[in-house]
């Protein structure tokens, strides 16, 4: 069967995803580690968007065009040394409107980039096993000494082997608004208890940018109703979240909600 996705990355070489080396990696800190662990930087774009950068490292996860539950976010335009898209759906994997000679990753696999390691963990995307919106990619890397684990937008359960993969990360990003390829509020938290993350950020939830007669997802209080008793933390605007390992709770974990500015 052919392949719906494609990787456009020039100088990257497939590595075998081995949970051995993986694990080995993420022990290790990858690159961030050696570098003195600076600030981990994300910033929300919209949806399922991020731009997560430290030091010179910046990193575009699901950049979108604007329709349906995006209309009303501007345009993630942003210069990124590397783009993440968990799909080639329209609203996380339109990497068409990436500037040529940027690196790009798309598809699942251990991939060696310069100094540091990303795994890319395929799930199916919708709740009938991917038969209506195929496969999507969970991102896992390491940067600025934290564990990152970027999961898409998909609504399957989490397998056990893809949670091998995944770990325990540090900084978890979880659909939470649900609709047929994202995660319910209830789903959430029930992937949430799987992967028992320190800090976890919504994503692909209602906001005033939704066009409303074409998206079907629910606010993030929602979720924050489904969560209740787990500590919250709200930016404001495009206040950027910033991050390091002495930061995270000793205990427990801490939801941050993402702030977009629509001025």
């Amino acid at each position: 069967m052919k392949r719906r996705q494609f990787v456009k990355y020039v100088g990257i070489g497939l590595l075998s995803a081995t949970t051995g080396a993986v694990t080995e990696f993420y022990r290790n800190g990858g690159l961030a580690q050696a570098q003195g662990n600076p600030s981990l930087n994300i910033q929300w774009l919209g949806h399922t968007c991020f731009l997560i950068s430290s030091g010179e490292m910046r990193i575009l996860v699901n950049p979108f065009r604007t329709l349906g539950c995006t209309a009303g976010y501007r345009l993630p335009s942003v210069p990124a040394n590397l783009v993440l898209a968990s799909s080639l759906l329209f609203d996380e994997g339109a990497v068409d409107s990436i500037p040529r000679g940027t690196r790009i990753l798309t598809e699942p696999g251990l991939y060696q980039l310069p100094g540091m390691q990303m795994q890319g963990i395929s799930v199916a995307k919708d709740r009938l096993g991917g038969r209506r919106f195929g496969r999507n990619v969970a991102w896992r890397w390491n940067q600025a000494g934290l564990n990152i684990l970027h999961l898409g937008a998909l609504a399957s359960p989490i397998e056990t082997e893809q949670r091998i993969l995944m770990g325990r990360p540090d900084v978890l990003m979880i659909p939470v608004g649900g609709g047929a390829k994202a995660y319910s509020p209830q789903e959430a938290q029930a992937a949430i208890a799987i992967l028992n993350p320190k800090v976890i950020i919504p994503t692909h939830f209602r906001t005033q940018a939704a066009d409303a007669a074409s998206c079907d997802i629910v606010a993030v209080d929602e979720f924050l109703n489904v969560m209740a008793g787990t500590p919250i933390e709200r930016k404001g605007g495009n206040e950027t979240i910033s991050l390091t390992p002495a930061s995270l709770p000793s205990q427990g974990s801490l939801i941050i909600v993402p702030g977009y500015s629509f001025a």
